[in-house]
Formats: C-alpha cells, structure tokens, sequence
C-alpha cells in the first residue's frame, strides 16, 4: 500500500510539458521562439534530449542502422532538475552485443549536477510553506516531486548544504576589530551568533554555537574554533557583550587577552532600573542615558557616580547594578573613540538588528523539533542577511580603534613579526 502511494505521489502533474525538437524550434516564427525563450523548461528540455541523442548516435549509431557492437534497448523514466522544479524525461537505454547494460555518460553528469535546489531553499525560506508550495508551482506545467514532503526533503538537503558553507568557510581574509557576541532563542536552546566588523567597516557573520546558558565552558571552544578557520585576534579585537559573564570570560580565555571588553550601556542601563519602580523607570533610564553620552571618559565617569551615589539612598540594588562592571561599559570612552564610533558598538544591537531579520524567516516555523533544524534554519537565514548589512556607522574610523586597542594592550606588531 505504502508503494503505490509513493508511486501517485511521483506520478503526480500539473499538465504537461512540451518538449520540442530543434528543428521544431527553428521553424517557429519569432514571437513563438521569444514565449518559449521566456518559458525556458521546453528548451531546457530539448538541449537535454538532443545531448542524450547526440551520444546514443556515437556510440549505436543512427537509428536502424545495423552492424553495431551497441544497440539501443527502448528508454527508462528519469527526471531532471529545471527552474526550480523536476520534470519527467525518458532516457534512452544502451546495451553492448553480448554484453551488459552500457550507461550514458552525459546523464550521469546531468544527474551528479543535481546541486540542492537553490529556488526551492529561498521560496521555503521566504515564507512559502511546503503544503502550499504545489499551488506556486502551477505555471510550470510537467513539474513532479511537489508534494510536501518532497519539498520538505529538497529543504533539508539544501539548508544542510548552506550550513557546511558556514561553518567551514575560511574567516583568514577578514581583518576583524571588533566582535560582536549575542544569543538567538529557538524552543528551550540559545545559539550565540559572533559578528565581526572589519577595519573597513564590513559586517561578517563568524559562526554561532548551540547552548542552554551563555557559559564560558561551551563559549570557549566555539570563539577558539573562529581563530582555527582563520580570525585573527593578534592585532586586537573590541569584543562587545551584553554584560554575560561567560562571555566575557570565554573572550577573554580564547584570545588570549588579546581584547577588550565593551559592556552593552543598554543593557545596563535596563539592568538598573529593572531595580526600580515603573514610575520612576523612565526618569532614571533619561538620565542614565544623558550620563552615558558625555563626550569623555571623566565626564561619563563622574556623572555616573552621581547617580550611583543618589541610587545608594534610593536603591542599593539599583546602585550595586550599576556599579557592577561600570568601567567596561566606558571602554569606548576610555580609548577616546566615544564620540567617533560609539553609535555603531556602545551597544550589541548591531547584532540584534541582525536577529529582527532573521526573525522575518525562522518566525514563519510552527515547530522546532531538532537540532539540526535550528541550525540549519539560523545558518542560511543568515548567509541571506550578511550580503545586504550595511557598513557600521563611523567606519572610516576603524583603524584608529586599531591604533587604540595595540596601545591600550601593548601590542608591538613589528615585534611579533620578527620573532615568527
């Protein structure tokens, strides 16, 4: 029974398609050619056929002809991958005089070809789900393989290949300064996703790690295995977290302190007055914010510690939130840089912008079932978004941050040169 429902299934069309000869084609007039040029799956077809043909001929010879060590033995159902879609074709079958079956090296090509469906990946990603992918398929007439779990399966084989190309691709050629380290929440899991930023203002997607808590003993190994595909840590990097200590710790392990930290002002600042009444959230989140943007280290720092003194009679939890950390949330500040790119990394939402995207296409699953789904899911919705992200704001002053960080950590790279 369960046979002769696969076999409906792939038996299955929408219409049929028309396969036409070359000498059909050249005979059409010119409008004709232009509508089958447009609909490209008839011609797609005829070049397949004519390829076939054209090696059955050097082998069996032309048709009736007699004599051959080869002779052609009838045809066998097959299908080809087209616009997105697979259509039925018949393939000729060879034998040899007293001997076996001889395949065709031209549809073992075509058939090794058969690269995951990039079409079938994007309409799937873009929110077309696998029920009603049969019904966006109609304008092409011939189309198999449409039922939903055929779509569902050329789903799978495609994200699986997009998220090999993300976790292998070589990261040597990116000349990153600055790390950007937040999580992603699918189901129960968190997958903490590293963004670079480059000295040219690039924005680069490094890879992510699946964990339940953003600790510093799976972190760790994953900001390692970054430099093993080629981050360079050795020039300095500014690492900006949302105030986890097991990120913070796992960068400052994995680089070898090779970095500093940028606290997340945001996040601390929601910290703090998280601590307070809601009536008085909006005042306090107003100043806090005004604190923040002093143009310099003592400023910021002294308009701080007014408040932590003020929070000290109206809070001491609120003041302890403050105080805890404070000197890495001034980082920028502190390397003189606040005013020139603080917009781009006093805070993490650079990366959470990133994840707002990446919501448009993961929102879109009903059901997180496996690992391996969120991780294919995260890895091609986010080689989608990495082309169109735009330059951080302040580029152009990147190589001072550069300049800043070797001073700050007393890197000589002239010296490190020599001794390699």
């Amino acid at each position: 029974m369960s046979s002769n429902r696969h076999f409906r299934r792939k038996s299955k069309r929408l219409g049929t398609a028309d396969v036409i000869s070359a000498e059909d084609y050249e005979g059409q007039p010119v409008d004709s050619k232009i509508e089958l040029i447009r609909a490209l799956v008839p011609l797609g077809l005829m070049a397949i056929k004519d390829m076939l043909e054209q090696e059955v001929c050097e082998l069996a010879g032309a048709r009736y002809v007699r004599g051959s060590e080869v002779f052609r033995h009838g045809t066998n159902p097959g299908s080809v991958a087209l616009i997105g879609q697979r259509h039925p074709i018949r393939v000729p079958r060879l034998r040899a005089r007293g001997g076996g079956e001889m395949p065709l090296s031209s549809w073992a090509a075509l058939r090794t070809a058969d690269a995951p469906d990039e079409r079938l990946l994007r309409r799937v990603l873009y929110g077309l789900s696998c029920r009603n992918y049969e019904a966006a398929a109609e304008a092409i007439p011939g189309a198999i393989g449409l039922a939903r779990s055929s779509v569902s399966r050329g789903f799978v084989e495609a994200s699986a290949a997009k998220l090999r190309e993300f976790q292998e691709r070589s990261l040597s050629r990116y000349e990153v300064v600055a790390l950007l380290l937040d999580g992603k929440t699918f189901a129960e899991d968190s997958l903490v996703v590293a963004m670079g930023i480059t000295v040219l203002g690039g924005k680069i997607l490094l890879g992510f790690v699946q964990t339940a808590t953003e600790n510093e003993r799976v972190l760790t190994p994953f900001l390692r295995s970054l430099v093993e595909r080629g981050l360079d840590p050795s020039a300095g990097l500014l690492v900006v977290i949302d105030g986890a200590k097991g990120l913070r710790a796992a960068a400052l392990k994995a680089f070898d302190g090779k970095c500093l930290i940028q606290r997340c002002q945001w996040h601390k600042r929601q910290n703090v007055i998280a601590h307070l009444p809601k009536s008085e959230q909006a005042a306090w989140r107003k100043r806090l914010q005004r604190a923040y943007e002093r143009p310099t280290y003592s400023e910021a720092k002294a308009a701080l510690m007014r408040l932590h003194k003020e929070l000290s009679l109206l809070n001491t939890s609120a003041a302890a939130s403050l105080e805890e950390g404070l000197e890495e949330t001034l980082t920028l500040h502190r390397l003189g840089l606040f005013q020139l790119l603080g917009v781009s990394l006093k805070t993490t939402n650079g990366i959470e912008s990133v994840f707002s995207q990446v919501e448009r296409y993961c929102s879109k699953v009903s059901r997180w079932s496996t690992s391996n789904q969120k991780q294919r899911w995260l890895a091609t919705a986010l080689l989608d978004v990495e082309p169109r992200l735009r330059k951080a704001k302040g580029f152009r002053h990147l190589p001072l941050l550069r300049q800043a960080l070797q001073r700050d950590l007393k890197i000589n790279l002239r010296d490190s040169q020599k001794a390699a």
